[in-house]
């Protein structure tokens, strides 16, 4: 596959994936935290909606996300083909070094995924659990963007 379109399938799955950390971490979850407030101090409704919500969310997030980061990391594999010279001798350059850097991190977010759908399927993945497997995903997704936009321009 070419080069370009490896670029957009990596970039549009990226996108999506890191936009529905996000969209989990400050949104959904501060709106059903404020919901539960809301019904420990009575207002009547409050949270009727957005119990419903975050289910239907949640089991539309894991049928689409295996196949967002099926797209991301086999675009990320053929992208990272293109650059095989500067993985050879990752020391030998700031590319390589950044760029191996990019797909540890890539790596890790990977590995917390795995063991997210593990704990899902044995019952173990509590609330403290999820929250601290999102905040640990987005940063390492904001520092794999902030590399893949720095790696051509640090010399």
């Amino acid at each position: 596959m070419s080069y370009p379109v490896l670029l957009i399938l990596h970039l549009l799955a990226a996108i999506f994936f890191i936009g529905t950390v996000m969209f989990e971490m400050i949104v959904l979850d501060r709106a059903l935290a404020a919901a539960r407030d809301a019904a420990r101090s009575g207002q009547a409704g409050s949270g009727l909606l957005l119990k419903p919500l975050q289910r239907d969310l949640t089991l539309r997030v894991r049928r689409i996300m295996p196949w967002v980061l099926l797209v991301l990391y086999a675009a990320g594999i053929g992208l990272a083909w293109h650059y095989r010279g500067a993985l050879e001798n990752p020391l030998g350059s700031s590319l390589g070094k950044l760029l191996s850097l990019k797909i540890i991190l890539a790596l890790s977010v990977l590995g917390h995924f795995l063991r997210a759908v593990t704990w899902m399927r044995s019952g173990g993945m509590t609330a403290r659990r999820a929250r601290i497997i999102h905040a640990s995903v987005l940063v390492h997704m904001l520092a794999i963007v902030v590399l893949a936009k720095i790696m051509f321009y640090v010399h």
